[in-house]
Formats: structure tokens, C-alpha cells, sequence
């Protein structure tokens, strides 16, 4: 068979092959599509459907009992006239920038320490790492009594020393920082990301420092801290999105008070909505609880550009 003839005949055997591969392609897409469809239709039943909804609630007054009422962009004029707005951003406000740092550097010492090659080290990193899978009202039930000014862990162990224990969570003054200090309780999936990025540093770069004269401090700051400043990107945006919605711990330890020094912003938004009944007033508060966490977190992709560096010693 000349070659021309042979070329025909190729030809002719994909076409009749190409049906097929088609045909199995369409059922393999249809195959996948079906098993995600609950993930899908989940997605948009509890996730893309109600904040598609909460657009356009933001700009009515409803109650939940009768229908709602557009009033173009009064819930949002009204919600930066509102003091108890601007309590709530504030409060929000310090506990990330406190607490997101604070818990970083708790979670890369910690991560640091359980990086050693001890013994028995993976029950020491299960211990650390249980805390974060504990439901939010256990946690808040027993630090209200590691708190309780009478009663509780820290003052007794004050006392122990003749120091006088403050009022903790009864205390405008205390409160919020107790609620900080009580973050630290959940810092196991930080370090769990941190403990990753530490066994991927070389160890031959710490040796290689060390014969230097590079000391334990200095190898931590020139070495490690570059070569895990992914994760540390990773879990500082991830650190201050959640911040910005914490809310099931003051709500049951506190419920925003004393003297609303913790009354964090999630926690006033889900009083308006289900409290005092001003769905579309909460739904104005979501929205802009939303471009502040997208503005946020765009400055630090930004910011990463400086000092957050991938394989290659190259910047982000």
C-alpha cells in the first residue's frame, strides 16, 4: 500500500475512533458532575443563594414577619451613624491585631518544639493539636471557669504568689484580653501548617550556618523564618479572616458585655438579625464586614510581595 493509501486509512480509523472517545469523555463529565451535585447543591442552597439574597435585603427594612420594605441605602447610612457599629469594629479591630500575631508566634514556637526528633513526639503533637477539634461551647464552658475571678485556675495560681486576680470576663477592662489570651487554646491547626513547612527546611542549610557561627536565634531568623514564611502567610490570612468573625465565644461567655467590651462585630450583626429583627440592617453589616475582610487581605497579598519567599529564594 503506497503511503498516500496508509495516510486514508489512519485517517479513517481516528474518525471512527474519535465518536468514541468523545462519547466517553461526555460520560465520564456526567459521572463527575453527579457526584459532586450534593457539594453543589449545597453551595448554592446555603452559600451562594442566601448571600445573592442578602444583596438585595441590604437595602430593605424586614422584620421576618412582614414582607420586606426597600429603603435604598438608609440600613447603611443608619449603620455609620450607629456607635454600637463602631464599638463593634473597634473591639474586632484589636482583637486581631493583637491575638493574629500573638497566636502566630505561640503556633511557630510551638511548631519549632515539636519539630525535634524525640521520643515519643507524635503523642505530643496529638496533645497540642486536640483543643482545636473541641466544640466552641465545651471550650467556652471551661474557660469561663478557668476565668471565674472566685473559683477559677489563674486566680488561684495568683494567689499562690499573693497576686490579686482581676475580675477577668466581669471586667470591661479584662475582658477582651481574656478572650485573647483564651485564642492561644486554639492554635493547633496553625502549628499543625507550620509543623509542614519546618520539615521542609534543609537541614543542610542549619548546619551549614552553625559552622559559620551562626547561633541557635540567628539561624531561626535568617533560615527558617524565610523558608516558612508560606505558611506563615498562609495562616496569617486565614488567622484574620477568622477573627474578623469570631463569635460563638463571646457570645457564651460574655454576650458582649461588660459594657459591651466585647462585643464583637459577627456577634451585634447576629443580634440585630435575630434579636431586635433587622434582617436587612444585619444584612447591610455583612456586606461591609465582607469588603473589609476583601480589602484586608488584598493589602496583604500586596504586602507578601516583600517578604514571602517560594522555592527559589524568589519573593511572592
Amino acid at each position: 500500500m503506497s503511503l498516500v493509501g496508509q495516510k486514508l486509512v489512519g485517517q479513517q480509523m481516528e474518525r471512527a475512533v474519535r465518536p468514541r472517545r468523545s462519547s466517553l469523555a461526555r460520560r465520564e463529565a456526567w459521572e463527575g458532575y453527579l457526584f459532586i451535585s450534593p457539594w453543589i447543591v449545597g453551595f448554592l442552597v446555603f452559600v451562594a443563594g442566601p448571600m445573592i439574597a442578602s444583596i438585595a435585603l441590604a437595602f430593605t427594612e424586614w422584620n421576618l414577619l412582614s414582607p420586606p420594605r426597600w429603603v435604598g441605602l438608609a440600613n447603611f447610612q443608619a449603620l455609620f451613624t450607629d456607635p454600637l457599629f463602631w464599638q463593634a469594629l473597634k473591639v474586632t479591630a484589636i482583637y486581631a491585631a493583637v491575638a493574629v500575631p500573638l497566636d502566630l508566634f505561640a503556633a511557630l514556637l510551638l511548631a519549632s518544639l515539636l519539630n525535634q526528633k524525640l521520643r515519643g513526639i507524635g503523642a505530643y503533637r496529638t496533645i497540642f493539636y486536640l483543643p482545636t477539634i473541641l466544640p466552641g461551647v465545651v471550650t467556652a464552658v471551661v474557660w469561663r471557669w478557668i476565668f471565674n475571678p472566685e473559683i477559677g485556675l489563674i486566680n488561684n495560681l495568683l494567689a499562690l504568689f499573693r497576686i490579686p486576680g482581676p475580675l477577668w470576663l466581669m471586667s470591661p477592662a479584662w475582658a477582651l484580653p481574656a478572650l485573647i489570651i483564651m485564642s492561644l487554646w486554639t492554635i493547633g491547626t496553625a502549628t499543625v501548617i507550620f509543623l509542614g513547612g519546618l520539615q521542609g527546611v534543609p537541614a543542610e542549610l542549619h548546619e551549614a550556618a552553625a559552622i559559620d557561627g551562626a547561633g541557635p536565634w540567628r539561624r531561626f531568623w535568617r533560615i527558617t523564618v524565610p523558608l516558612v514564611s508560606p505558611s506563615i502567610f498562609f495562616n496569617l490570612i486565614t488567622g484574620m479572616i477568622g477573627a474578623f468573625q469570631v463569635f460563638t465565644l463571646p457570645y457564651i461567655m460574655t454576650g458582649g458585655g461588660p459594657q459591651n467590651a466585647t462585643l464583637f462585630y459577627v456577634l451585634y450583626l447576629y443580634e440585630n438579625a435575630f434579636t431586635y429583627g433587622k434582617m436587612g440592617y444585619a444584612s447591610a453589616m455583612a456586606w461591609v464586614l465582607f469588603v473589609i475582610i476583601v480589602v484586608l487581605t488584598v493589602i496583604q497579598f500586596r504586602l507578601s510581595r516583600r517578604w514571602v519567599y517560594y522555592a527559589g529564594g524568589e519573593a511572592a
